[in-house]
């Protein structure tokens, strides 16, 4: 398992416009991926390409989340993922 944490840019936190942006791109990668607050427990992580999950997690600006995938292969695949989280789309 890998894991990359993740702060919040958006300053209205993971509101709609960038839960969609993640949601729609963690879709069209080929590995599972999930996200949770740092510090929760696994089970309470969310599939990270489902829009209505992410959006009841209910993180703020400047939270930290954590990303995870069994695939060892995908470090990638979660740096374009904190990209967007990293970034402020209320800019």
């Amino acid at each position: 398992m890998i894991e990359r944490t993740a702060v919040i840019a958006s300053t209205a936190g993971l509101h709609a416009r960038p839960a969609a942006l993640f949601a729609e791109t963690a879709g069209d990668l080929d590995v599972e991926v999930t996200i949770a607050r740092v510090g929760e427990p696994l089970d309470e992580a969310v599939d990270a390409d489902s829009m209505l999950s992410l959006m009841s997690l209910g993180v703020e600006h400047g939270e930290a989340v954590v990303l995870r995938t069994e695939d060892d292969s995908a470090t990638e695949a979660l740096e374009t993922l904190a990209r967007i989280l990293e970034t402020n789309h209320d800019a």
